[in-house]
Order: structure tokens, then C-alpha cells, then sequence
């Protein structure tokens, strides 16, 4: 028998924004949203030999599945599916998790996302990093999360900006990504730097409502 790790499972949500754990059944709409974003993708993953459709298969979410799942029992990781609720419709758009967990004196994890390109630029990708954020520090237990993200990203680098995570290092040839060694630059954030401001969704609403 498993003990749960902490944190994990859960489920958030704010407004139409849901993160949940992966289910069995997402195996089709996993594979639908990975295939019709292979250019949007590709460039900004970690590379793996084969087919791009072969490796977003319904048969390879099993095994996508498997280890997401290992994941989060073992308290490596706090993977999440991100939908969106709209008109009574759940549809899955995307990927967040806390990763490579390390605890006891470090408490500390790395973050990784993607997103459907049709939804892009409407939000759901900072919420979804503010409510990952918010958790991982409260009922998870962390108190610092990392990003690391390709100078190039401009999109990705721009989720993090605005959030407030720090720029803190350049990491040259840090991950092997789309076939050649990439530099990332690394940002941060610690669980101090939020607190007065009621979390990381609640500076992202005050910055929302700022926006014309």
C-alpha cells in the first residue's frame, strides 16, 4: 500500500482553468492535442527518438500515463492535465508539472509546461502555473520552484515574467532538445515572496485586473 505524498493527488481550478491528476481514459485527447501541436511542440522538448505521432500515440499514453502516475505516488512529481471548463465541457489543453522533487533540507522543484496552441494567449498557462505554484508551497510542502526555459521560448519566458519569478542563471547546453544541446535560462521563485501577497494567483489576478 502506497502512503500519499504530500500534496498529491489534488485538484485545482479557478474559474475555467482545472488541473486534475491524468486518467486512463485521456488517452485520446492526449494524443489529439500532442499531434496537432507538433510544430508548436517540438522545438521545445527534450528529444526522443522516433516519430513524432508514433511517440503521442493513444498506445504510448499508457506508458506517458504509467510514469506520471509513479510520479506522483512516489512524490517525485505533481503532474497535472489542464482543461478547460467551457459550456459544460471538460477539455484537456495542456500539461503542468512539479517536478524532480527533492525535499528535506531543499525542498525544492522543477516546473515544466505545455499548452495547446489554439488556447494560447488567453491565460490558462499563467493560472495554471499560479494554482501549480500556490499548491506545491501550501499542501505540497516546497518552498522554492524553478523554471528553465530556452532563451529563444519568447511565450514561455513571458508566463514567468510576468508571474515575478526571478531571472537567475544562464545555463549553457544545460538539455538536449530538438537534436542539439540547448542553453536555458534559469528563473526562480521561493514561497517568502508571495506570502504578503496572498500567492502567486492572487498576484496574477491584480495583474489580469490591470490590464486593459
Amino acid at each position: 500500500m502506497f502512503r500519499r505524498a504530500p500534496g498529491w493527488p489534488a485538484v485545482l481550478s479557478d474559474g475555467p482553468v482545472l488541473l486534475r491528476p491524468y486518467r486512463r481514459s485521456d488517452a485520446a485527447a492526449w494524443s489529439q492535442v500532442r499531434r496537432a501541436n507538433r510544430e508548436w511542440l517540438a522545438p521545445w522538448e527534450s528529444s526522443v527518438p522516433g516519430d513524432w505521432d508514433d511517440l503521442n500515440s493513444p498506445a504510448t499514453f499508457r506508458w506517458v500515463y504509467r510514469d506520471l502516475r509513479r510520479s506522483g505516488r512516489t512524490g517525485e512529481g505533481m503532474p497535472f492535465a489542464v482543461c478547460l471548463q467551457e459550456d459544460g465541457v471538460e477539455r484537456l489543453v495542456g500539461h503542468i508539472n512539479v517536478g524532480n522533487i527533492v525535499r528535506r533540507a531543499f525542498c525544492s522543484g522543477y516546473v515544466g509546461y505545455w499548452v495547446d496552441r489554439r488556447v494560447a494567449g488567453r491565460g490558462v498557462i499563467p493560472t495554471a502555473l499560479a494554482l501549480a505554484v500556490d499548491h506545491a508551497f501550501g499542501s505540497g510542502g516546497l518552498h522554492r520552484i524553478e523554471v528553465n526555459i530556452r532563451p529563444e521560448n519568447r511565450p514561455s519566458r513571458r508566463v514567468v515574467e510576468k508571474l515575478g519569478f526571478r531571472e537567475e542563471a544562464y545555463h549553457a547546453r544545460y538539455m538536449h532538445i530538438d537534436g542539439a544541446w540547448r542553453d536555458h535560462i534559469g528563473y526562480a521563485m521561493t514561497s517568502e515572496e508571495i506570502a504578503a501577497e496572498g500567492g502567486l494567483l492572487a498576484r496574477w489576478h491584480r495583474l489580469r485586473a490591470r490590464t486593459p
